[in-house]
């Protein structure tokens, strides 16, 4: 008997493997639909937002915070968008990417709170302490995902982009 023999002589194994990466494709595809789809809703939500402060002549600093908030939802839903064709076209799945989008993520919700903030210093002392919490608890965050992002960083590489989209 050989002892090289295959295991699945009748392609079972093999039958199995692309139909996971057949699934595996339909579902990258379905996400990157979804999240374009997001993304082009929140754009939209967002222009409609400026417009209607606008023509309202309401541009006060908590529309501004608001309108800070939505922008920076739209670029986050398209970090997250980013790792979808790389995993696609790659066939792994990195955990640096994901580990970035974090980061930007919580740098996003520094500025968010900054714009609270500057909202928020007329309001109560109760509000203006949960946010300077919140804002600090963000930063230990920050310090955290940049750490591991360094720690996860491959040997050798000396901060050149290594985005190929």
């Amino acid at each position: 008997m050989n002892d090289f023999e295959p295991l699945d002589p009748d392609g079972t194994r093999l039958v199995i493997t692309r139909l996971y990466r057949l699934l595996e494709a339909v579902i990258f595809v379905g996400l990157g639909v979804v999240l374009s789809g997001t993304a082009l809703y929140l754009l939209a939500g967002a222009d409609l937002l400026i417009c209607r402060h606008l023509f309202s002549l309401s541009l006060r600093s908590a529309a501004v915070a608001e309108l800070i908030e939505q922008f920076l939802l739209v670029l986050l839903v398209i970090e997250i968008l980013y790792p979808v064709p790389v995993s696609f076209r790659e066939q792994i799945l990195a955990s640096e990417p994901f580990l970035l989008i974090w980061l930007i993520a919580a740098v996003l919700g520094v500025l968010v709170i900054a714009a609270e903030l500057f909202v928020a210093r007329t309001k109560t002392e109760e509000a203006f302490l949960f946010l300077i919490n919140e804002l600090g608890m963000l930063t230990l965050f920050n310090v955290a995902l940049v750490s591991h992002v360094i720690i996860l960083r491959p040997k050798g590489d000396c901060g050149e982009d290594r985005r190929n989209v």
